[in-house]
């Protein structure tokens, strides 16, 4: 019967013929055969399976095999047995090699024949071993996926016991030795195929037996992370394929295994890591963007920094690439959001890919798929964020910012808190748990400003004035190139708390050149004199330069050389000469400039003087309690207290023969007469509150009562009590009476103060350090006071005081000076000449000092972002906030503005973000925190108050002297400043890296702890505890008074 089938399957006869021939050899196989004849056929089904020249042959027999095994099952377990698959194997078979697949599936069919048999376990047993020599072999992978096949049949043919480990390791070496060289898609899809029946067969190994898995990943990842130079080898990204199998609850400690281990080097974990990026180009491959991620935040954990930068620099190009492609697309997506949210020290890696952005956008938007419109959504927002944190950059951002502008754009909060989430050294990252706590920027996103002994005077201020939200972008906006002045310096300081990847920043040079010569270096300072001088020098810079620029123009145009004695005079011409245009006012002038208008009118001849001064803070007395209690202009005018009225700032010699007297003409720093006597001697310049907040002419210098506690049960007193006593009107009488030159005698006087201009922020300072007389000390006012959010300035613009001359009563009784005499003294048209404006500001920041003495304690802020433009403002008051309007409604001739509750106010702020900076250490706070301060610890008291004119029209858009798209709120950065904090975070990486693994065996040996956000909810964060700021001061100086 051989002979006839081997001639028939040979011979030219039609091939349906054959068939029916075919058939009836295969009907004769239930007939009985000797053990010879059946040998005959089974060699001769074997050569025509492994050699037939066409696919009838072929198929001829593997059909007349099947059958013929079937009825003959003993003789064809003697033809097929060990001796014969072994030489199959490992010699093959006649002309056909060894590595053919014929010979596997010629063995898999086989076993399949007699799998009935006992003698299939001799040939499992054979199987074990012959399997473990062929992956040792590194077969193909279409080799490998029939050797695949066969094993997922016959789980008994793989390796068992410690062969098993093998075998798995084995196969992972081979699976990464896997390349397909064709770019058919036919070609590429069966590669696919043959690659996932290899994955398949490791993972139901790996479910069989999990002693295998560790191993098997040992396996893959010193497969990816080998740096041995070998040109003709590359590890095949077929083993992304395996990823998808590990279990996920894995990741954590693999992850941490692998970014401890000590053996593994950098160069082999910035190779492994590149291997499993390029694993996103993996069709079908889940999970490859999970693990990714998650190695690239363990290393980040450990602060691997420099592996991080290179393989980000290295592959965010080809990340973005593999946008253009629908089944990696979301883990590409991904896996890009990380590397460049978390790539925050320098532009470097985004404008890789910027060049790119405006094509990718353009094809999706031109195709109109839902899913592509998903994803250019999700693009967006990564690109708006990266816009916005690396802003200066109008010639690469525009036609991005044209090509995205019809997809919405996500909020600053939002990209405030995507950046601040994604940083290397501000994520929050299960992985580090091990570890020690980075020491980057917490999770506020705000830099704190390093304590370099006794300057939290100095950072409290600071920290002030760059929440100031305009002044702060007017500071970044200036071009000054080539500049050494303090401005630039305070430019500097600026950039680096908004851009630093720093947790604190140590302010050394704007320190050195911003301190008051007499200053003394590592001793507490008063915050509120280092602002007016700050300012003071900041505002004299300026108009300085500004004369120098001039006169360079002039010079310029042929002009004749003017003297450098000269240019100064000309500075101090304009520093003594009022400016009326915004073109003309300094930076300072514009944000913090005001102007106060003192009027005085002799009671005897009813003839006035008046003068218009600049002030840029305002200084605000405590007044006596008794005259607390329903305070009014009217009142306080016909009250002997209020001879101690409004607080003005002037520097005058001579004190009060009187004890306990207040004069409204003290000086700046009325808490510090030895201040005041060196400031006396100081030139005359354009003070913040010293020569400009009021008249020259005063004849007395404020000496503060020792004021007394407030009882029990007593109302607090608030800002606007305070701002009340500061401007209402006083009568000069005895000792104060005014030397009129009219009558050319001392008589007595009304005096009465407006502000005719508001500045854009209000600096409030509370004179809390009064001076003793009887003990001749200073000594602080502790009383709290309750700071309103929304506080109302009467700001009178327009009428002038001599158009009022001829309004005045002239029934005035001269000898009348009882209770009734303020009222007798208003003119008669007061209610509808005067009628000063209320300007609303937003409460933006709070300088507290914690202490009991001058001398000593420590400075902390807090500050929130506002900006001239705030919508949130819709005349929402606390009921104290209304006392000023009240208080004026005689003069302003209408009842004041219906009050909203304090609660409603409150649950508008509850969205706002308060934060508290205390040196080095920044958190989220709330405002019930600024507003209870003082009640839950009795030191800490409110200073200076910073307060922003709301509905402003001075934005930031006219006055740009910086060219280019204003992305984000602040201006973009110069590329001097840019550079020296992209060089300075990338310093910063490099040190956290050089420190990690000491960190770690600190946080082996030690317990940390951390307190809440809320800290200052328990302890007063001027505290001497660890959490009370003081940066890196300590108490290593004995003398040392406030850290």
């Amino acid at each position: 019967m051989d002979k006839i089938l081997e001639g028939l399957v040979s011979s030219s006869h039609p091939l349906p013929l054959k068939r029916v021939i075919v058939r009836k050899v295969v009907e004769s196989a239930e007939h009985w055969l000797d053990e010879a004849q059946c040998e005959a056929m089974f060699d001769l089904t074997t050569r025509l399976i492994l050699e037939g020249q066409d696919l009838f042959q072929r198929q001829v027999g593997h059909q007349v095999l099947e059958a013929y095994a079937r009825y003959h099952r003993p003789e064809f377990e003697s033809f097929f047995n060990k001796t014969f698959v072994l030489g199959l194997l490992q010699q093959g078979y006649h002309s056909l090699d060894r590595k053919d697949v014929a010979i596997l599936d010629y063995i898999h069919n086989g076993l399949k024949l007699i799998m009935s048999c006992p003698s299939v376990l001799d040939l499992f047993s054979l199987l074990q071993v012959e399997v473990l020599r062929m992956v040792c072999e590194r077969p193909g992978p279409q080799l490998c996926a029939r050797l695949s096949d066969l094993l997922a049949d016959f789980v008994q043919c793989i390796p068992k016991g410690k062969l098993s480990i093998t075998f798995c390791q084995q196969l992972v070496r081979t699976i990464g030795h896997f390349q397909c060289v064709s770019t058919q898609e036919k070609e590429l899809r069966e590669y696919v195929s043959q690659v996932t029946k290899v994955s398949n067969l490791l993972q139901n190994i790996w479910k069989a037996e999990p002693s295998t898995l560790l191993p098997s990943l040992q396996e893959v990842f010193a497969s990816i992370s080998s740096t041995e130079i070998d040109a003709s080898f590359e590890p095949s990204v077929a083993l992304a394929s395996l990823v998808q199998h590990i279990p996920l609850q894995m990741i954590t400690v693999l992850i941490r295994s692998l970014t401890t281990d000590p053996n593994v080097k950098d160069a082999s974990m910035t190779q492994a890591l590149c291997r499993m990026i390029d694993w996103l180009s993996w069709p079908l491959a889940q999970h490859v963007d999970t693990w990714v991620i998650a190695l690239l935040k363990g290393l980040a954990a450990v602060q691997k920094f420099t592996i991080l930068i290179d393989v980000t620099l290295l592959k965010i190009e080809l990340v973005f690439n593999r946008l253009w492609f629908p089944l990696v697309r979301p883990g590409a997506l991904t896996v890009l959001s990380h590397m460049l949210l978390s790539f925050q020290h320098s532009p470097e890696a985004f404008h890789l890919i910027v060049p790119h952005v405006v094509n990718l956008v353009h094809s999706f938007k031109s195709d109109g798929l839902p899913s592509s419109t998903t994803f250019l959504v999700q693009l967006t927002e990564l690109i708006h964020c990266m816009m916005y944190h690396y802003s200066g950059f109008p010639d690469l951002y525009e036609p991005i910012l044209e090509a995205i502008k019809d997809f919405p754009k996500p909020s600053e909060e939002k990209i405030k808190l995507i950046l601040s989430q994604s940083a290397w050294t501000s994520q929050s990252n299960s992985l580090a748990s091990c570890l020690s706590r980075l020491s980057g920027k917490s999770e506020t996103g705000k830099t704190g400003l390093i304590n370099l002994g006794n300057t939290c005077y100095m950072n409290s201020v600071i920290q002030a004035l760059f929440m100031a939200t305009d002044f702060r972008r007017q500071v970044l906006s200036l071009n000054l190139n080539g500049c050494n002045s303090l401005m630039k310096k305070l430019q500097h300081l600026f950039a680096f708390l908004a851009h630093t990847q720093r947790e604190a920043y140590a302010p050394r040079i704007f320190f050195e050149a911003s301190r008051p010569p007499w200053f003394t270096p590592r001793s507490q300072q008063d915050c509120s004199e280092y602002l007016r001088f700050l300012l003071d020098r900041l505002h004299e810079e300026e108009k300085i330069l500004k004369v120098q620029s001039s006169h360079k123009l002039s010079e310029s145009l042929g002009c004749s050389e003017t003297s450098l004695q000269e240019v100064a005079n000309k500075a101090a011409v304009l520093t003594e000469t009022p400016c009326t245009s915004d073109g003309e006012k300094t930076l300072i002038e514009k944000m913090f400039g005001g102007k106060l208008r003192t009027h005085i009118c002799c009671l005897n001849c009813r003839s006035t003087s008046q003068k218009v001064e600049a002030f840029t803070d305002l200084s605000l007395a405590f007044c006596p309690s008794s005259s607390m209690e329903n305070l009014s202009f009217q009142d306080l005018a016909s009250s002997p207290s209020t001879q101690d009225g409004g607080l003005m700032q002037a520097s005058v010699p001579g004190l009060s023969k009187e004890p306990g007297v207040c004069n409204p003409s003290t000086a700046a720093f009325a808490c510090y007469s030895a201040v005041n006597e060196r400031m006396a001697d100081s030139p005359d310049e354009f003070r913040c509150t010293e020569d400009t907040s009021v008249p020259n002419d005063s004849s007395k210098m404020l000496v503060n009562k020792d004021v007394p506690q407030k009882p029990g049960g007593e109302t607090t007193s608030s800002v606007t009590d305070l701002l009340n006593y500061f401007l209402a009107p006083e009568i000069l009488t005895g000792d104060n009476q005014y030397y009129c030159e009219n009558c050319a005698s001392l008589q007595n006087a009304e005096k009465t103060m407006q502000i005719t201009e508001e500045p854009e922020y209000l600096i409030l300072t509370l004179l809390r350090f009064s001076y003793d007389q009887k003990y001749h000390v200073r000594r602080k006012i502790l009383d709290s006071v309750s700071l309103p959010l929304v506080l109302e300035l009467p700001v009178k613009r327009t009428t002038s005081f001599s158009s009022l001359s001829e309004s005045w009563s002239l029934d005035v009784d001269f000898t009348d000076i009882s209770e009734n005499l303020a009222k007798k003294l208003k003119p008669s048209g007061t209610e509808e000449a005067c009628s000063p404006k209320l300007v609303p500001y937003l409460l933006s920041s709070v300088v507290v000092h914690s202490g009991v003495s001058s001398e000593s304690g420590h400075y902390y802020s807090y500050a929130r972002n506002i900006t001239g433009t705030e919508s949130s403002y819709q005349m929402c008051h606390q009921p104290e906030t209304l006392a000023l309007a009240s208080s004026q409604s005689h003069l302003l001739g209408r009842e004041g503005p219906s009050a909203v509750t304090e609660q409603d106010l409150e649950r508008k702020e509850l969205s706002k973000e308060w934060f508290l900076f205390n040196d080095s250490r920044v958190t989220f706070t709330s405002f019930q925190s600024v507003q209870k301060i003082t009640s839950r610890f009795p030191k800490d008291t409110a200073y200076v108050l910073l307060y922003k004119k709301q509905n402003s029209t001075n934005g930031l858009s006219g006055n740009n002297s910086t060219p280019g798209l204003w992305v984000n709120g602040d201006p973009p950065l110069q590329k001097e400043l840019m550079d020296a904090i992209t060089k300075d975070n990338k310093l910063y990486l490099q040190e956290q890296e050089l420190n990690a693994r000491a960190r770690a065996l600190q946080a082996a040996s030690a317990s940390c702890s951390f307190r809440p956000n809320g800290f200052d909810d328990n302890d007063p964060p001027g505290s001497c505890g660890p959490t009370g700021g003081g940066g890196g001061g300590g108490f290593n100086t004995v003398g040392r008074l406030v850290f």
